[in-house]
């Protein structure tokens, strides 16, 4: 895996690319003289985090048949300077999954489960590091109409 970063401007943007042909802008913030013109580099870290292990449960979750309405991944992240140095890695990272659609509760967690434990390359990336986490919410559907669609099926 191969990304390159080119200057777009005299400070920090930059329009980063990889194998596909879909682009990033990245800046730094304005208080270090970028212009607010992208994400950060942290930010983009956090990004790729819930990008992996969205693709990961969604995946796991329609091999179920499962009908899935709308799907958000909200991830924060807690970051610790290490003393001595200006770095600030992350520490504590939370994922929030919202899911409205017919899915039963206790198959969302295994496909989270199996995201964080077996398929996201990104959580294996990040966690010898950082404690992730994870919440999640069901809406639209009632536990007793998902109990009767499984009885039909």
């Amino acid at each position: 895996m191969q990304v390159e970063l080119v200057r777009v401007d005299d400070a920090f943007h930059f329009q980063a690319s990889g194998s596909s042909e879909a682009s990033v802008s990245i800046d730094a913030s304005e208080a270090v003289g970028g212009h607010n013109a992208g994400v950060r580099p942290m930010e983009l870290l956090l990004m790729g985090l819930g990008g992996c292990t969205a693709i990961d449960v969604i995946l796991v979750l329609k091999k179920q048949r499962l009908q899935i309405e709308d799907f958000r991944v909200s991830v924060s992240g807690e970051r610790e300077k290490i003393e001595g140095t200006e770095m600030s890695p992350f520490r504590k990272i939370n994922l929030h999954y919202q899911i409205k659609g017919n899915v039963p509760q206790e198959k969302a967690e295994r496909a989270i489960q199996l995201s964080m434990e077996k398929y996201c390359s990104a959580t294996a990336q990040l966690s010898p590091t950082a404690e992730i986490t994870h919440t999640l919410t069901i809406e639209g559907v009632s536990p007793q109409e998902i109990q009767a669609d499984s009885l039909a099926q």
